[in-house]
């Protein structure tokens, strides 16, 4: 290749590249653009159609398959993420009745693809937290007819309480008639079905209590360590936004960190 064309060909690949980076700064800042104008809050138009959106409230976008609205109420803060499925009724346009049949509370936060499906009644309490694809029901199928394919057999409702300030891992899928109680843990990936008392945390398939707390003998079996801090110190950190996840960061890292860890920054 001569140099006249050596130096053309370089100029061309420098072209494409400027181009392209060009063409990807564009449609990731139009895709940001389009998730923030998407949203759902109080203060857009969807807000209607719900029982109640509370303020501070947010449905990521782009959303799940949302319908039932009217008998769906979301408490103040909480933050719904993005293809979150909550429907209320067998599909869209029925008449429900007078009552919510969804509540979730206020300051909850739902995982990416966590499906909702609420027929007679869910109630999710206050700072409920769930990892991504979470499956909630108070509806399932019966299969007593043994000449009737089970999927055209008459279903069976049961209500879903889950109490305040509990966690529910990644995949686990919550059946109707369960009541969680306060602060439970759910396990990734848990079956549930039952009652399970506050302070518990449970996981398998199907669930059981794994871990639960005693008044007077405390953690049962005993926490490995001790709470890396307490309630109000991560409330008091929970209100200074970055600053304060970068404070949790540090200490996070400094439990993770052995003693010869320690020595070396020291000795750096």
């Amino acid at each position: 290749m001569s140099p006249k064309r050596s130096v053309l060909h370089g100029l061309t690949a420098r072209v494409r590249q400027r181009a392209r980076q060009g063409v990807h700064t564009a449609l990731h800042r139009g895709w940001e653009w389009v998730q923030r104008h998407g949203e759902i809050t109080p203060h857009t138009p969807g807000r209607r159609r719900f029982a109640y959106l509370g303020e501070g409230a947010c449905i990521g976008f782009p959303v799940g398959a949302i319908y039932g609205e009217p008998w769906i109420s979301i408490g103040d803060h909480t933050l719904v993420g993005t293809h979150v499925t909550i429907s209320a009724g067998f599909v869209p346009g029925l008449d429900l009745g007078p009552d919510v049949i969804v509540r979730i509370g206020a300051s909850c936060s739902l995982g990416r693809g966590t499906h909702i499906v609420g027929h007679q009644s869910i109630d999710i309490g206050d700072d409920v937290f769930t990892g991504p694809n979470v499956y909630i029901t108070d509806q399932n199928h019966t299969y007593g007819d043994l000449h009737t394919p089970i999927g055209r057999q008459w279903p069976e409702n049961n209500p879903v309480v889950i109490g305040d300030g509990c966690w529910i891992g990644t995949g686990a899928i919550i059946l109707p008639g369960t009541r969680l109680g306060r602060n439970v843990a759910v396990a990734g990936g848990a079956v549930v079905r039952g009652e399970f008392p506050d302070h518990s945390v449970i996981g398998g398939v199907p669930a059981k209590i794994l871990r639960s707390h005693d008044k007077e003998h405390g953690w049962q079996p005993p926490l490995r360590t001790g709470p890396l801090m307490s309630l109000d110190e991560l409330a008091a950190l929970s209100v200074n936004g970055l600053e304060g996840l970068q404070i949790l960061q540090d200490k996070l890292r400094e439990e993770s960190s052995g003693p010869d860890d320690v020595l070396r920054e020291e000795a750096g």
